[in-house]
C-alpha cells in the first residue's frame, strides 16, 4: 500500500484577498477545494491512507475532511503531493520508475514554457537528477522541465530532516542527497499541471476545468454540453446561460441574467434581473444585483453586490464585502474582507485596512438594506440589541410587521435582541406601521419597531424606529444607536431579568376608537359618500373597510388583499393606477376615488370627474380644506420643497406656512413639537394630524378629508379648481460625493446677488418661480427641482442648472 503525504500548511500570500480568511489549499477551483482534487485523484490512483501537514488556519481543512487517519506512521514508499497544485498525473507510471530505479526520492517533473517561477532540473538517460537549480533567473535557466512539487520517498529520506529549524526539500533536502550520492530521479510526467501561486493562475485554473483541460470531476448535473448546474438550483426561462458554465447549488438566476461564457457560481448565489456575469468566479454564498456585471472577475464568500455595480477584470473582492449601488471597482483592484464601498463610488486603488460596517445604520426613513442579504437575522438582533440598550432598562417596545416571511423572520430576530437586554416587548404581529404607531403613542411604551418590504423595493426589507410619541427618530437617537451598534456595547441582561414577550390584542378595536373619536362621523354619515378604493395589495384592506362602513360610506373595494411584494410596485406606478381607477369611478358614479400607498402611510385621490390629484395638487387641496375649517392663524408645516402654492392658500385662508426640511423626519418633528400645527404634509401623498398621531397616517388622512368634504358640502373638482396652478420640473445630476462640497459653494458663490433660502440645499428665488438644488443624502447626486407658472421656464431652469453644475465638474 502507498501512503501520501499532502502539503497543506502555506499562507498562500501572493492569492490574498483569497487566503485571508482561507487556506491556499481550500481555495475553490470548479466549486471544490484545490485538495478536495488531489484527494480524489490520490483515491483514484489506489492510495488508501493520506496525511496533511497542515499550519495556516488548519481548522478550515480539518473541518472539511473529516475522516482523520489514526495512524501517524510512514511504511514504505510514500508521495508527497502539494496541497496548492491542481493536476491530474497518474502517478502510478512513476513510483514504478521510482522503484526500478532503487531511488530515495523521485522528483516528479513536468515541461513549461516560462520556467523561472520553478525549480529547473537536468536528468541524465537513466533519469537520475545531474542538475538542480530552484527559482532561476532568466538568464540562468537551461531547461524547461520543471519541479512540481510532487515526489515519490523513500522514510529513511526523512532522516536528514532536522526538525529543529525550518527546511526545505528543493534547498536543503535535494542538494544534501546529490552530495551523498544518493540515488535522486526525476520522472517526467504527462497530463495536466498548475500551480496556483497567483491570481492569474487561479483565474487560468477555474478556465481550464471548465475547458476540460484537466480531468476533474466537476459538481452538478451536466444539462448540456458545456453547462453544469447544482441540485435546488433556479434558473429563469429568460435568464441566459453561455457555457461553458457551472453553477453551484441552491442558487437562483432571475430574468434576463446572463451567465458565461467562463463562469463559475458557487452554491447558494443570487443573481438579480440584468446582472451580467462573464468570466468571472463567484464563491458561495454572493448576491449580484440587477443591472450588475462581474467581468473577469473573482467574488468571495457572502459578498453583496448591490444595482448597477461593475466590477472590471482582474479585480479580486474578498468575503464580506459590499459594494454599494453603482460602485465600479476598477481592473486588478482588490478589496481585503468586510470593505464598504460608497454608492456610486469608483475603486481604483487596493483597499487593505477600513472599517466593517458602513458609517451609518439609517437613512431617511430607517435602516433599508437587502433582505436576507444585508437585513440578516442576526444583524437584526444586533440592531435590535443596540436599540434595546440605547433606552432604559425595563423599557417597553412595540413590534409590529407586514405579511412577508422576510419581515416575520426579521422582526423575531429583533425581538431577541430587544429581550437580550433586558428590553421589554409587546408584539401586535402583523399591522400597518401607522397603527403600530398610533398604538405606542397611546400605551405608554417607550418606542417602537415596524418592520416590512420597501415600498420603493420589493428586493429589500425597510425597519421603522420610532419614539413614544410615534415620530421617527431624531438623528441624535440614531447617532447613538449607531455607535452602540459598531463598538457592540451592548448591556447583556442577566438572566432573571431577560426582557419579557407578550402579544397585544384588541389593537384595530383600539385603533378605532381613537379614529371614530377624532374625525367628526356625523359629517360624514350626512354626506354618505361613494367610494372606490384601490388598496393596491396594502395592509389597511384589513381594517379601513370596516371603519369606512360604520361612517356610513359605500365603499367598492379593488387589490383588497395583503401582498407585500405587488404593493410597492402599485405606489410606484400609481399615475397609470390612478388612470385606471378613474374609469371605474366615472362607471359607478362615486363621489371620490383613492389609492393607498403600499405600508398605510400615503394616498392618492381621484375627484369625481375622474381627475387625478397627486403630488402638490393633493396637498394644496388638503391645505385648503384645513384651513377653510381651522379658521386665521392655523399653521401648516410643508417641507422646503413643496409648491409656492401653499403660501397662496395660506394667505387666502389666513394660515401661516411653515417650511422644514425636505426629509420625513423633519416634518414629524415640526407637527410633534410645534403645539400650533394643526396639519402637516408632504408633495407625496404623505400627511399628518399631530392631535391625532404626529406621523403619516393614510387612514385618518382619508378619513379628515371625507370629513372637511362633508362639513363644507363641496366636490372635490371644485376644490381642485380654485387651487394655484404651478408647473414643477425635476433633474437628477450625477455629483461623486468628494464634489458635492465644491458644487454647493460655487452655487452659494455665484447665487450671492439672487434671493436665496438654505434651510435645505440651496433655493434661488426669481422673477419667474424659483430653482432649488439638494444633495442626495444616500447616493453620489444631486437634485435639481424648478417651479413656474410657465411649464417651459420651468424645464429651462432645471436644464439650466443642471448644466452649471456638470460645468462646475468638468476637468476634474
Amino acid at each position: 500500500m502507498v501512503q501520501a503525504v499532502i502539503m497543506a500548511g502555506g499562507e498562500g500570500a501572493r492569492l490574498r484577498p483569497l487566503t485571508c480568511n482561507l487556506p491556499k489549499p481550500m481555495a475553490p477551483v470548479g466549486n471544490r477545494p484545490i485538495m478536495h482534487h488531489i484527494v480524489r485523484l490520490l483515491h483514484e490512483l489506489g492510495v488508501e491512507q493520506a496525511f496533511a501537514t497542515l499550519h495556516y488556519l488548519a481548522d478550515e481543512v480539518e473541518s472539511y475532511f473529516e475522516n482523520v487517519p489514526d495512524r501517524d506512521r510512514l511504511e514504505g514508499t510514500f508521495a508527497i503531493v502539494s496541497g496548492d497544485a491542481l493536476t491530474d498525473f497518474d502517478l502510478r507510471p512513476a513510483i514504478e520508475f521510482h522503484r526500478a530505479r532503487g531511488a530515495m526520492v523521485t522528483l516528479v517533473l513536468t515541461r513549461v514554457a516560462n520556467p523561472v517561477e520553478f525549480g529547473v532540473v537536468i536528468v541524465d538517460e537513466e533519469g537520475r537528477v545531474q542538475r538542480f537549480l530552484e527559482k532561476p533567473s532568466a538568464g540562468e535557466v537551461f531547461s524547461d522541465t520543471v519541479n512540481t512539487g510532487i515526489y515519490i520517498m523513500e522514510p529513511e529520506a526523512l532522516d536528514r530532516v532536522d526538525p529543529a529549524r525550518a527546511f526545505d526539500f528543493s534547498k536543503d533536502l535535494f542538494p544534501t542527497l546529490l552530495a551523498e550520492g544518493a540515488v535522486l530521479c526525476g520522472y517526467v510526467a504527462d497530463g495536466y499541471w498548475t500551480d496556483i501561486g497567483g491570481l492569474e493562475q487561479y483565474r487560468q485554473a477555474n478556465h481550464d476545468c471548465l475547458e476540460g483541460r484537466v480531468k476533474v470531476v466537476l459538481p452538478g448535473e451536466q444539462m448540456e454540453e458545456g453547462v453544469w448546474v447544482g441540485e435546488q438550483t433556479r434558473l429563469h426561462p429568460s435568464a441566459r446561460v453561455i457555457p461553458p458554465v457551472l453553477i453551484g447549488r441552491g442558487c437562483t438566476i432571475e430574468a434576463g441574467a446572463q451567465v458565461g461564457p467562463f463562469t463559475i457560481i458557487g452554491d447558494h448565489n443570487i443573481v438579480e434581473e440584468g446582472a451580467v456575469l462573464d468570466h468571472a468566479v463567484t464563491w458561495s454564498g454572493t448576491y449580484v444585483g440587477r443591472g450588475s456585471r462581474v467581468n473577469g472577475a473573482t467574488v468571495c464568500r457572502n459578498v453583496v453586490v448591490k444595482s448597477n455595480v461593475t466590477v472590471n477584470e482582474g479585480a479580486v473582492v474578498g468575503d464580506r464585502c459590499l459594494l454599494d449601488d453603482g460602485t465600479t471597482v476598477m481592473p486588478n483592484i482588490r478589496l481585503w474582507p468586510h470593505k464598504v464601498t460608497e454608492r456610486g463610488s469608483k475603486v481604483t486603488m487596493s483597499l487593505i485596512w477600513g472599517r466593517k460596517w458602513p458609517g451609518t445604520l439609517f437613512g431617511e426613513s430607517g435602516v433599508r438594506g437587502l433582505s436576507n442579504v444585508e437585513i440578516t437575522p442576526d444583524y437584526a438582533a444586533r440592531l435590535g440589541a443596540a436599540f434595546g440598550a440605547y433606552l432604559e432598562p425595563g423599557a417597553q417596545v412595540i413590534t409590529s410587521r407586514d405579511s412577508h416571511l422576510v419581515s416575520r423572520m426579521v422582526k423575531r430576530a429583533i425581538i431577541a435582541g430587544l429581550m437580550s437586554v433586558g428590553a421589554n416587548v409587546l408584539d401586535l404581529r402583523i399591522m400597518p406601521s401607522a397603527v403600530a404607531r398610533h398604538i405606542t403613542h397611546i400605551s405608554g411604551a417607550s418606542a417602537g419597531v415596524h418592520v416590512a418590504v420597501s415600498p420603493s423595493d420589493a428586493t429589500q426589507t425597510l425597519i421603522e424606529f420610532f419614539d413614544a410619541s410615534g415620530r421617527n427618530l431624531g438623528r441624535a437617537a440614531e447617532r447613538k444607536i449607531e455607535g452602540i451598534f459598531f463598538r457592540e456595547d451592548f448591556r447583556r441582561a442577566p438572566i432573571e431579568e431577560v426582557g419579557n414577550l407578550e402579544f397585544m390584542g384588541r389593537t384595530m378595536e383600539y385603533y378605532t376608537e381613537g379614529f371614530l373619536d377624532f374625525v367628526d362621523a356625523e359629517a360624514i354619515g350626512r354626506w354618505g359618500p361613494n367610494l372606490v378604493i384601490d388598496y393596491a395589495y396594502g395592509p389597511l384592506c384589513m381594517l379601513m373597510p370596516m371603519v369606512l362602513g360604520r361612517l356610513g360610506c359605500e365603499c367598492t373595494a379593488l387589490n383588497a388583499f395583503v401582498d407585500p411584494t405587488r404593493a410597492h410596485q402599485a405606489w410606484l406606478e400609481r399615475r397609470e393606477r390612478l388612470a385606471s381607477l378613474g374609469d371605474v369611478l366615472k362607471a359607478l358614479h362615486a363621489d371620490v376615488g383613492l389609492l393607498i400607498g403600499a405600508h398605510g402611510n400615503r394616498f392618492a385621490a381621484i375627484d369625481e370627474v375622474g381627475e387625478p390629484l397627486v403630488g402638490d395638487d393633493l396637498l394644496l387641496a388638503m391645505v385648503d380644506l384645513v384651513l377653510a375649517q381651522s379658521g386665521p392663524g392655523t399653521r401648516v408645516a410643508v417641507p422646503f420643497t413643496a409648491t409656492s402654492g401653499v403660501e397662496e392658500v395660506c394667505a387666502a385662508r389666513g394660515g401661516i406656512a411653515v417650511r422644514t426640511k425636505a426629509d420625513a423626519r423633519s416634518l414629524m418633528e415640526q407637527a410633534g413639537s410645534d403645539p400650533e400645527v394643526a396639519f402637516a404634509g408632504d408633495t407625496d401623498g404623505g400627511f399628518i394630524f399631530p392631535r391625532f398621531l404626529p406621523a403619516f397616517d393614510a387612514m385618518i388622512s382619508v378619513g379628515k378629508l371625507l370629513e372637511l368634504l362633508g362639513k363644507s358640502g363641496e366636490r372635490l373638482s371644485e376644490v381642485r379648481a380654485r387651487l394655484p396652478r404651478y408647473h414643477r420640473a425635476a433633474a437628477d445630476v450625477a455629483c461623486p460625493w468628494e464634489r458635492k462640497g465644491m458644487v454647493m459653494r460655487r452655487l452659494h458663490e455665484e447665487t450671492q446677488d439672487q434671493k436665496t433660502e438654505q434651510l435645505d440645499g440651496i433655493k434661488v428665488f426669481l422673477d419667474t418661480g424659483w430653482v432649488l438644488v439638494l444633495p442626495d443624502v444616500t447616493g453620489p447626486s444631486l437634485h435639481v427641482r424648478a417651479e413656474s407658472a410657465d411649464r417651459e421656464r420651468a424645464d429651462a431652469l432645471v436644464a439650466e442648472y443642471a448644466a452649471r453644475i456638470e460645468g462646475m465638474q468638468e476637468g476634474m
